[in-house]
């Protein structure tokens, strides 16, 4: 009946009706799933292949398609060979875990309870042998492919021509070799524990291993096969005791006057070292126990073996090294890692090129009597910078911007120009670029981002040394288009650093390219940069890659149309070398015709012996880098202890064209990837003229040097040993970030060179202390004999000459300077100091301090006031040769003598034939001096109505003088009537 009822289901319909099926889904479901399924792979498939076109297509369009595929192929060459190892290892072992399984009428009744696992999984165990080998070489050959750096370095690393101090081994081998052998004994490791594993559950699945049964734990065959494996795993370990040994040479750990402390130690030497050894021989003792079991078919010997060296690595690898610190180091310890302290000054001094910094004994007082010499000698010593490239960008931004959708830089940059400007020179030039910001446009859309608005447009220019009469800069270079000194050359800015986005240029859609008085300037761009998108497989990858379907489709793309992105100066240089470091400030120059950026790139590992690590990401950091990231190295958090300028890099603000030069022809790091990548690096030969006189000494390597400079200056064992001549590199005292003071370009001479050069300079003070303990230089100008040489002025330490923090305070402290701090500071005004510079002067030390204030209906900062103290003598003037004057109480050759209250002589007006001119001329003096004088008591309401008076009696003058000239009545004066010191009338005091 029960058959029957099988056969003969009900096809009638009860009380609910028929009965409906339940089951497979229909044909024409199955049909639409498989679709979508098909559809769903391909889309995956296209997506894979979109980001590995457009990534060939943007590599070729930079000339650098040999980093792509030398990159590519060492990537897939690492994934096949070692993801293939993997697998056969794992897979081997399975196989003959299952080879070697006992015959089931040997199986006890624990394994017979397994049986429905082997038959569950005997239809698909070799889909599952294979799904299982494929994963753990899939994971395997992902990891591998990610050694693609330490691979190529090992396989094209240089000798350095030097050898470590303990093993007497070339260097190359802890930066290039060691790292290979730990990756290949760390894949062995993985290996070993894998196959043990697979096998070890193989073996007890199929009865070669036991759990409850009673009898023997394991058939022979499973006892050789395991012990085999762990035989394996064994030798790998005493391979990692031999490599160890070498290891204690870049080992990094803590150690009394220092951060960090990388190399050998007395008890690394005299206790750890041999200890490696001895573990090794046990080692390999223990090894040969386990594949003895191949014969004995006995646990016994090898797990004693294995127990032994469990314990000899707890009593000779950490309880003996322990009583030897304990009781031979620490009871006298300065006699002890002296010698070792020597090598690690040696290595890192070396590692970071520190190793030729000069270090003079520095008196800190001047003592020259002659006040007109001392004077003079200002400007001899220094161009002092009263123009601060990291407050004036808004006043750029104000008075340059000239459209909503430009933009400066948060932070300009100081290059130099020489008088005329056409060339580098004795001018320090803080220059910034008009660059693109998307933000400012009338509307935005996906044409006017990505089609309309493209490109910046010129360079801004103005002398550091000085501003105008309102406090404004002095433009070399201004308006749009940019007009000045710089002479011709392509201005349009398609590669910059604000340039983050993507832009589609050269098709049928026009470029806004600049406005003047007659409207907007249209362009199309002309450049062979970018990836032509004529191809519909191009647009199709591009619009994927950037998830914007309209790429695809849209009619504003055509013949000729081209995309451009990767624009940042970084971002091309990190792309086209990502085996190198890329500092994080790019600057601009105008060279040959073309605005380059100019990008400063390092050479780094970590596995140089003996020489300390730092990292870069903090090293870098500054009160600059907290508020700008983009000037600092803050993403690279990884750690080294060897460091190299080695490349220049150059980028076209307009082609986007990227070249690299080589500028440390005798670096082994970067000879290595050199002939890993052959071709990407031009020699050094090929630098112009013209860019050279624009290079100059990174400031990120200057930071990590001064770091190591404030222990490492110190040659002596003891000394450093002491901690007694530790340095720090002082807060920023112009700001409350508490992070540390930026170090500043400034064309100075110090007391052994004979002229000025361009120099990048810092200070140090005593750790836990303010006052200053030395002063360091570089000498920055490329191309020069002197260039990259270390100057360091170490102050005495028996006196007490102060630091930015107490030169800060003091100039706040004193009662003038507060109070007029105070009265610029009232209502919407606010105060900003500019960087406070240090110049070594006469065996004395002046400090130079700009003060602007922001507010008065102004957004952005004037220079209003200069602070100078040298020898204990402070002045706060309106001018740099006015405070000047007062401190030394005598006079430079271009300004005015200072009178018998310490201060500036106040010029008398010019005088004029006209009698109508000369009387609007005295009310101008009168006004401005009931001005000064109303300034003086806080008495604001005084002041506006002295301003206005001032400013309608200069209109009078004016209007009197052309009246004049026009008449022919009187003489031209040779400039605009205004009394001596005024401000300008539309100025207020708080800026």
């Amino acid at each position: 009946m029960r058959t029957l009822a099988f056969q003969m289901p009900d096809r009638g319909g009860g009380p609910t009706g028929p009965r409906m099926r339940v089951g497979r889904p229909s044909r024409r479901a199955r049909t639409l799933l498989m679709t979508l399924g098909v559809l769903a792979v391909l889309g995956m498939a296209f997506t894979m292949f979109a980001g590995f076109w457009t990534d060939w297509l943007w590599y070729r369009s930079v000339n650098y398609s040999s980093v792509f595929t030398t990159t590519l192929w060492t990537k897939i060459g690492l994934f096949f060979v070692f993801g293939l190892l993997m697998a056969l290892a794992v897979g081997f072992n399975i196989w003959l875990a299952h080879r070697l399984r006992p015959p089931l009428s040997a199986m006890s009744m624990e394994q017979q309870n397994l049986d429905r696992y082997r038959m569950g999984i005997a239809p698909y165990k070799k889909w599952l042998l294979l799904g299982i080998v494929s994963l753990v070489g899939l994971i395997a050959g992902a990891s591998a492919s990610s050694q693609w750096r330490t691979w190529l370095m090992w396989v094209n690393g240089v000798s350095f021509g030097e050898k470590d101090p303990q093993f007497h081994l070339d260097i190359s081998f802890y930066t290039f070799d060691l790292p290979w052998y730990r990756f290949l004994l760390g894949f062995g490791f993985a290996a070993a524990i894998l196959s043990v594993i697979a096998a070890a559950l193989t073996h007890y699945l199929y009865g070669g291993l036991r759990i409850t049964s009673p009898g023997a734990r394991a058939t022979a065959a499973a006892t050789g096969h395991l012990s085999v494996l762990l035989g394996v795993f064994v030798a790998l370990k005493a391979v990692a005791y031999w490599l160890d040994r070498y290891g204690l040479a870049v080992k990094s750990s803590d150690f009394k006057a220092t951060d960090s402390w990388t190399g050998l130690r007395y008890v690394d030497a005299n206790a750890y070292l041999p200890a490696k050894t001895i573990l090794f021989c046990i080692a390999v003792i223990c090894a040969l126990l386990f594949f003895a079991t191949l014969w004995r078919r006995t646990w016994q010997l090898p797990v004693i073996g294995f127990g032994l060296m469990v314990l000899s690595a707890i009593l000779i690898g950490g309880l003996y090294p322990a009583i030897v610190q304990k009781f031979q180091v620490q009871p006298n310890e300065q006699a002890k890692e002296a010698p070792y302290v020597e090598k690690n000054l040696k290595a890192t001094r070396e590692a970071y090129g520190i190793d030729d910094a000069s270090v003079t004994e520095y008196d800190g007082k001047s003592t020259t009597t002659d006040k007109t010499k001392l004077r003079d000698d200002v400007d001899a010593t220094a161009s002092i910078r009263v123009v601060d490239p990291n407050v004036v960008s808004p006043t750029f931004q104000q008075l340059q911007q000239m459209r909503n959708y430009y933009a400066f830089p948060t932070n300009l940059d100081v290059d130099r120009y020489s008088k005329d400007g056409k060339n580098a020179g004795d001018q320090d030039t803080v220059i910034g670029l008009r660059e693109l910001n998307l933000a400012g446009i009338p509307k935005n859309n996906w044409i006017n981002d990505h089609f309309r608005y493209t490109h910046g447009y010129g360079v801004v220019a103005a002398k550091g040394t000085e501003a105008d009469d309102e406090g404004r800069p002095v433009f070399t270079e201004s308006n749009l288009p940019s007009q000045g000194d710089l002479g011709t050359y392509q201005q349009r800015v398609y590669y910059g650093e604000k340039t983050t986005t993507y832009s589609i240029v050269g098709g049928p859609q026009k470029e806004i390219d600049y406005s003047d008085d007659s409207g907007e300037k249209t362009y199309s761009y002309k450049a062979k940069s970018g990836v032509n998108l004529s191809s519909p497989v191009n647009r199709a990858a591009y619009a994927v890659a950037f998830s914007e379907p309209q790429i695809l489709y849209s009619g504003a793309i055509g013949e000729g149309s081209r995309i451009l992105y990767n624009r940042t100066p970084k971002q091309r240089v990190e792309a086209v070398a990502p085996w190198l470091t890329i500092d994080g400030d790019a600057y601009p120059a105008v060279v040959g015709g073309k605005i380059q950026w100019i990008v400063d790139a390092y050479t780094t590992t970590n596995g140089y012996p003996y020489s300390s690590r730092t990292t870069l990401g903090d090293t870098t950091a500054d009160s600059l880098t907290a508020t700008n990231n983009q000037r600092a190295v803050v993403a690279q958090q990884n750690q080294v202890n060897y460091i190299r300028n080695s490349v220049k890099a150059t980028v076209d603000a307009y082609t986007g064209e990227v070249k690299l030069y080589q500028w440390d022809t005798k670096d082994p790091v970067l000879k290595t990837w050199m002939k890993a990548f052959p071709g990407t690096v031009e020699p050094k030969k090929e630098i112009s003229t013209d860019l050279m006189a624009h290079l100059r000494y990174p400031q990120d390597l200057f930071k990590v040097q001064r770091e190591l400079l404030a222990r490492y200056h110190v040659e002596d064992a003891d000394t450093f040993l002491s901690g007694s001549e530790v340095w720090q590199v002082p807060d920023d005292p112009t700001n409350k970030s508490g992070d540390a003071v930026p170090p500043y370009y400034l064309s100075m001479k110090m007391p052994d060179q004979k002229a000025q050069a361009f120099s990048l300079t810092t200070t140090f003070t005593p750790n836990g202390r303010d006052n200053l303990s030395a002063f360091m230089s570089v000498d920055a100008e490329a191309g020069t004999s002197d260039y990259g040489k270390i100057r360091i002025l170490k102050l005495p330490t028996n006196t007490t000459v102060n630091g930015p923090k107490q030169v800060q305070s003091q100039f706040n402290s004193e009662q003038d300077i507060a109070e007029t701090i105070s009265l610029l500071n009232r209502g919407d005004s606010n105060v900003e100091y500019g960087n406070l510079l240090t110049v070594p002067l006469d065996g004395g030390l002046l400090y130079v301090e700009p003060v602007y204030v922001r507010g008065g209906g102004l957004k952005y900062p004037l220079l209003r006031k200069v602070l100078v103290t040298y020898g204990g003598n402070t002045a706060f003037e309106d001018t740099l040769d006015e405070a000047l004057n007062k401190v030394f109480g005598a006079s430079g050759s271009t300004t005015e003598p200072p009178d018998d209250d310490g201060g500036t002589t106040t010029k008398p007006p010019p005088a004029s034939s006209d009698p109508t001119v000369q009387q609007a001329l005295d009310d101008a003096q009168k006004a401005f001096e009931a001005g000064q004088e109303a300034l003086k008591k806080g008495d604001w309401e005084a002041y506006g109505r002295a301003q206005a008076d001032l400013e309608a009696a200069l209109k009078r003058a004016e209007d009197a003088q052309a009246a004049a000239d026009k008449s022919g009545s009187s003489a031209k004066p040779s400039s605009s009537p205004k009394p001596s010191g005024s401000p300008s009338p539309s100025s207020s005091p708080g800026g």
